[in-house]
């Protein structure tokens, strides 16, 4: 593709030269009107002149005296100087009201008789074409023909048009030149962010700062710190994916292996069949921390997209607890929804909001003795819908209320992947809300989540 540079300079030229064009004809047609005009006039003009000389108070001999005097001087005009080589151009005719030609210059046409009408008059001789004025002077009983070439009158024309393009024509090249250096003054912050970012290490994601900055580059410079943002959340997520998951799996998969050898090297069927049951238990554990970790690392890039579409949030938690009650049912626990009445239409993620609501119950359901019962319940606010998990299980110390956010900190739960809570609440922060553990009164553990009616 061709630079812009070098797009720009070709529409500027080329709307120039189509504008000299359209200019140059308009003033073509408008120069050729014009000065048909001044020359029609000075046609007339001349005529009166000639009149007014004819007039004058003189007899027959003196009159003829005159007339030779006129074809004299008349034959001599563009020969000598001063004078002007139009002027033999110029042609007169006098006749008598009975058709006989009493002057006439030598440069005039050959008419065998005047035209039949006064005023203007074109007169098509073959090789040239003439055009003249006649004027009928009552008085002295003659009629006054002055004409003119009509290719005088178009050398004329071109002469003016030539001139005026002439300056266009020379002008064009260096205006083009001088566009050429312009464009390139204006594009000159443009090269210089493109050198910033060439130059920058490809590691470098920290935000272009370029200062000052043209009004068109801004948006641009904003675009691209957003997109260096961006790139930088996501190289964060995977570091930590990659950072936890080493972290989280190093110690599993050392039990792992020592349970294991205590298999390979178990004297009797007991001690195999007890290490063989640890190993079981160990794989599960690794097998919900990676689920986990895979789930954080799914969610968390469709929540940074942001733009959610519109779902019904009772819809999203009864689906949800359909999944799971089965699974409840076995763990000798009674599963519950209580929906207040009311509009639950809200802009969010489906998806997360389901293994939010998800992992509260999981963990309700693993803290409550047998035959309890984990109520959800549903309630809409004034600017917040409630989702609150409630179980009948020992509850949390008040300094632990906090601490069990953390990711990987598992309170007397052995096998859980520590990241349960930590997905709840990453979850609802990012859709606006936020979560909140409380102990109940009769006991137990309640888990809301408070979500906003209208995104931020």
């Amino acid at each position: 593709m061709i630079s812009i540079r070098r797009r720009i300079l070709a529409l500027v030229l080329g709307l120039l030269m189509l504008g000299t064009a359209v200019i140059s004809l308009f003033n073509y047609v408008d120069s050729s009107h014009e000065i048909t005009e001044i020359y029609d006039a000075q046609l007339a003009q001349t005529a009166r002149l000639l009149q007014g000389v004819i007039q004058m108070p003189i007899q027959g001999v003196e009159r003829t005296q005159l007339y030779d005097a006129f074809n004299s001087a008349l034959q001599r005009a563009g020969q000598r100087k001063p004078g002007h080589p139009y002027e033999s151009k110029l042609a007169f005719q006098v006749w008598s009201a009975a058709g006989e030609l009493l002057v006439s210059t030598a440069s005039a046409p050959h008419l065998s008789q005047p035209p039949a009408r006064p005023g203007y008059a074109n007169i098509d001789l073959g090789e040239h074409q003439w055009r003249g004025f006649l004027l009928r002077d009552e008085q002295q009983a003659v009629l006054i023909w002055v004409g003119e070439r009509d290719d005088v009158r178009q050398d004329l024309i071109g002469r003016i048009v030539r001139h005026s393009l002439w300056p266009s024509l020379i002008g064009i090249p260096l205006l083009a030149a001088l566009v050429w250096w312009a464009i390139g003054w204006g594009l000159r912050p443009l090269r210089n962010m493109a050198a910033v970012i060439q130059g920058r290490h490809a590691d470098s994601l920290e935000p272009l700062q370029l200062q000052p900055l043209p009004s068109e580059l801004a948006p641009m410079q904003a675009a691209l710190n957003r997109l260096l943002f961006q790139i930088d959340q996501v190289l964060e997520r995977e570091r930590r994916f990659i950072a936890d998951a080493a972290h989280e799996m190093r110690t599993p998969l050392a039990v792992l292996r020592i349970h294991v050898q205590n298999a390979i090297q178990a004297s009797d069927e007991a001690q195999r069949s007890e290490s063989l049951d640890f190993l079981i238990g160990g794989i599960d554990r690794a097998t919900r921390v990676v689920n986990q970790l895979l789930t954080m690392a799914r969610v968390e890039p469709s929540l940074a997209r942001g733009n959610w579409p519109r779902i019904d949030l009772q819809a999203v938690v009864r689906e949800t607890l359909a999944e799971l009650t089965p699974w409840v049912l076995k763990q000798g626990l009674e599963l519950s929804l209580d929906v207040a009445e009311g509009d639950y239409r809200i802009n969010a993620d489906a998806g997360a909001v389901g293994i939010a609501l998800q992992n509260l119950v999981t963990n309700a359901v693993n803290f409550s003795p047998a035959g309890g019962q984990v109520r959800v319940l549903l309630s809409a606010q004034a600017q917040d819908f409630l989702l609150s998990v409630e179980d009948q299980g020992p509850g949390i110390e008040a300094q632990e209320l906090e601490q069990v956010f953390e990711r990987f900190y598992r309170r007397d739960n052995s096998q859980g992947a520590g990241l349960g809570l930590a997905i709840v609440q990453m979850i609802t922060s990012r859709l606006g809300g936020r979560v909140v553990l409380a102990n109940r009164v009769q006991g137990g553990l309640q888990a809301s989540l408070m979500l906003p009616r209208q995104p931020a």
